[in-house]
């Protein structure tokens, strides 16, 4: 960190004086250039990190909407093969029941 801090001072120069004028000026470019680019502008990277993070969230949405189409689609495709799981299904469900079946309610 010593030697950082004499970069800036101008009266330790000596004969690298001009090297390390360029150096300084670089420095400062620099930081001109990542503070332009990371913060300022519109495109920056902290809208870059955001848009990142939504579209992790939005993957992960997706996955979840697709385990749950896959268990839809075999649940009716249970159903539609076998008229004993439909008939179970629309009981328990939706309170369907054959004459003669005592039906109680528990809402």
């Amino acid at each position: 960190m010593g030697k950082f801090r004499d970069i800036w001072d101008t009266g330790k120069d000596g004969r690298n004086a001009e090297k390390r004028s360029f150096f300084r000026y670089a420095i400062v470019a620099t930081l001109v250039f990542i503070v332009l680019v990371g913060f300022v502008n519109q495109n920056n990277i902290v809208r870059w990190v955001k848009a990142g993070a939504e579209i992790r969230r939005q993957d992960r949405q997706i996955e979840k909407y697709r385990k749950e189409i896959k268990e839809m689609d075999d649940q009716i495709h249970g159903l539609t093969s076998n008229k004993d799981s439909l008939e179970q299904y629309a009981r328990e469900n939706f309170g369907f029941a054959e004459p003669g079946d005592d039906v109680y309610r528990t809402d």
